[in-house]
């Protein structure tokens, strides 16, 4: 969003071989054959139980009460038609950013539409497949999924569901390989006919409780300064992960990060907030 704001082997025990290839039976019980190993299955990523009337669930904060925990969470914007601009040299990636969070070891969620995927698919493949981080979905045009919202481009009623799902098709086309059932509505902008026609995707959609009013600034101090001020226990953080909105943004994190923990807080991904909601409700 831009804002001016996831062999068996089966072993015989002795005297059952014996028997089996004839031999006497042994005069005393034979040991249970030992278990098979069983294949680890991935957890399903937490997400919240549906609203009233059975509406997308939306998720703005952790609990206040569970730790001194935060999650920055990193719009990975570029809309459908911003190919041309890509073209001609426009960066909508910010490579140095992630190796920034590698580097200060904060894990953090991505917020990345299907069009960012399509244009950046190594990128998109190295964060997805890096533990330190998940990705997450932001649409694939990050068009508005209601009018009036920042100057947007909308997509109809009839294509947004079509639109969350093309995202997560150019996830998996790029190597991504175990996208996040979470959604951000770009701009932040959604209704209850947005959150009736998502409902069937079956994703929770993340909102934030933090602004960090990173785009198109170009004063990182001033930003840190914003996200310093506002961050609370289980706060989610919006920031970007696009160059070109965003020039300060790897700059106010390098200033962020030590300042927070300073503060004795420690950096999660939305998955860990989303969980430990889903335990206090």
């Amino acid at each position: 969003m831009t804002i001016r704001v996831r062999r068996v082997a089966a072993a015989c025990a002795l005297g059952a071989a014996l028997t089996a290839c004839g031999a006497p039976s042994a005069p005393h019980a034979s040991r249970p054959a030992p278990s098979a190993p069983t294949a680890a299955v991935p957890s399903r990523p937490p997400t919240l139980a549906p609203g009233p009337a059975g509406l997308t669930p939306v998720f703005k904060n952790g609990p206040r009460v569970d730790g001194k925990t935060v999650a920055l969470t990193f719009d990975a914007d570029m809309t459908a038609d911003e190919g041309p601009r890509a073209a001609k040299g426009e960066h909508f990636d910010n490579p140095q950013l992630i190796a920034t969070l590698r580097t200060l070891k904060v894990p953090a969620t991505v917020f990345m539409t299907g069009r960012w995927a399509d244009e950046y698919p190594a990128e998109a493949r190295a964060i997805g497949r890096d533990p330190q981080f998940e990705i997450a979905n932001h649409s694939y045009s990050h068009y508005a999924f209601t009018g009036d919202c920042y100057g947007l481009p909308t997509v109809s009623p009839d294509r947004m569901k079509a639109d969350v799902e093309r995202a997560y098709t150019a996830f998996k086309k790029a190597g991504v390989p175990n996208a996040m059932p979470y959604f951000r509505f770009p701009g932040g902008c959604y209704d209850r006919q947005a959150l009736r026609t998502l409902s069937a995707v079956g994703v929770t959609a993340v909102q934030w409780d933090v602004v960090s009013g990173d785009a198109f600034a170009t004063d990182s101090d001033a930003v840190a300064q914003q996200v310093l001020e506002g961050v609370k226990p289980g706060s989610v953080v919006v920031m970007h992960c696009t160059r070109s909105a965003a020039p300060a943004t790897e700059r106010a994190v390098r200033m962020i990060v030590p300042e927070l923990r300073k503060k004795g807080y420690r950096f999660v991904k939305v998955s860990e907030l989303i969980g430990a909601a889903d335990r206090h409700r």
